[in-house]
């Protein structure tokens, strides 16, 4: 796996679960057109071959913002094509997120505004430090979400809630993103990354294709009516039943001890 990321830091921690860092954090971690490019190389790559990854924690370097969105200095100027071609590269990192197989938890250690509020709805799920604040602000620029803020958020919050948030462009405690349902949790700032991290392991600890296939399984839950949601569901369930991390977990417990999951 690539650890070279111009604007990303890369470490794996213990052995099943990576730690992702959007690494600028004298510009807010905002993200440019080289971060776009990391992002979707990165989760290219983690679709093609997750090796042995189990679960991936996205977080911003430093400790007053998570990502301040898109970074507007290297905006400016921009002709409409240019801005184009780089929103393309950002739409592409948003897209080949969703598609990573592997569990995405997002730890929002501080201020999270337009594209970077996406990214944390665009996660599987998120959890937050107490002193963090949301914002989808496009509408004050003269532009609006375009790294799916219009679909994540209504799926999230509601569509009345989804809204207001939006189409104001006000900013949102941590308290109120935990209210609203953005966040699953809220913590002490330097608690933050060790309570994703512990999620993290208990999720690797967990049968991987069973995850993936409970993750596709929960994806397309939004997306059709219950019944085919269903036959989906049933087909991801019977992907597992020849795999041996299925019998090793029906003899793990019948041995009364620990499963040692492969991903076989």
């Amino acid at each position: 796996m690539r650890t070279d990321y111009e604007t990303l830091e890369i470490r794996r921690h213990k052995k099943y679960v990576l730690i992702v860092k959007l690494n600028r954090p004298s510009f807010a971690n905002a993200l440019n057109t080289q971060m776009g490019l990391d992002l979707r190389d990165l989760w290219r790559d983690l679709y093609v071959d997750q090796e042995d990854i189990r679960c991936i924690i996205l977080t911003g370097a430093g400790d007053k913002a998570f990502c301040a969105g898109g970074d507007l200095k290297e905006r400016n100027n921009m002709t409409d094509a240019q801005w184009q071609h780089q929103h393309a590269i950002f739409e592409q990192a948003v897209l080949t997120m969703l598609d990573v197989p592997s569990p995405v938890i997002a730890a929002c250690n501080g201020a999270a505004y337009g594209g970077g509020c996406e990214f944390i709805l665009g996660s599987d799920f998120a959890y937050g430090s107490t002193d963090a604040k949301l914002a989808l602000t496009e509408v004050t620029l003269g532009i609006m979400p375009g790294a799916g803020g219009t679909q994540f958020l209504p799926r999230a919050v509601g569509i009345r809630r989804a809204k207001e948030f939006l189409l104001t462009g006000s900013p949102c405690t941590a308290e109120e993103a935990l209210e609203w349902g953005i966040f699953n949790k809220i913590c002490a700032p330097s608690e933050l990354l060790n309570q994703a991290l512990k999620t993290a392991e208990r999720i690797a600890s967990n049968a991987p294709i069973s995850i993936r296939q409970a993750k596709k399984s929960l994806n397309v839950a939004t997306q059709l009516d219950l019944k085919n949601g269903y036959a989906f569901e049933i087909e991801a369930y019977n992907r597992m039943v020849s795999t041996e991390d299925r019998q090793e977990g029906i003899n793990a417990f019948n041995e009364k001890r620990k499963p040692v999951f492969k991903g076989n």
